[in-house]
């Protein structure tokens, strides 16, 4: 049984500014350090997002093992495809090419390390896109920097340009579903480690 510690540290093995400022609104305080693990990129996307998501917390948990880790990973699927983060604006751009009038999955998964043990969990939601120009396409890329971005796009920034409707939590998509989090968060971390 894992024990709750008034003084237990948090820390989000990620960089991901996005992912910081989903973990800031629940009232955690908590520190980043990126994790130099090995990701994967091929194999069922469920698995990727699973198995990259347990290797970034294993690895920063291995340095931290008396804190509370939380690993996440995001992958975009279509056709059961993987589009990963793009090499360059030509590959993001055949990206949204492909994404382009029709839905796909995205799928985050996330990895909670605490007192050796490892809580994980997938959430998936359906994105739907507009049909896209080259025009509008061309307009995206040139207002937004998705080289580290999965699929090539981020919903949160002038995402309108481009989704016409989600099926899921919009945290899912951005790269760290709260809901469960909270509830996981709640049973190792004590109330008064949240800010009001």
């Amino acid at each position: 049984m894992i024990q709750q510690y008034p003084h237990r540290k948090l820390i989000l093995g990620s960089q991901s500014p996005r992912r910081r400022e989903l973990l800031r609104s629940l009232g955690y305080d908590f520190e980043v350090q990126a994790s130099a693990a090995d990701e994967i990129s091929s194999g069922a996307p469920e698995d990727v997002a699973a198995v990259n998501a347990r290797l970034k917390a294993q690895a920063v948990a291995q340095l931290n093992p008396d804190a509370a880790v939380i690993g996440s990973d995001t992958v975009v699927a279509v056709d059961d495809a993987v589009l990963g983060k793009p090499a360059d604006l030509e590959t993001a751009a055949t990206f949204l090419r492909r994404l382009s009038g029709r839905e796909h999955r995205v799928i985050t998964a996330v990895a909670l390390i605490c007192d050796h043990e490892c809580v994980e969990w997938i959430e998936t939601a359906k994105v739907r896109f507009k049909p896209l120009t080259g025009a509008a396409i061309a307009k995206y890329l040139s207002m937004v920097n998705v080289l580290d971005k999965a699929g090539a796009y981020a919903i949160q920034e002038h995402g309108d340009l481009l989704v016409a409707g989600i099926d899921g939590e919009i945290e899912t998509v951005v790269g760290l579903p709260l809901h469960r989090l909270r509830r996981e968060l709640k049973k190792i971390m004590p109330s008064s480690a949240a800010t009001p």
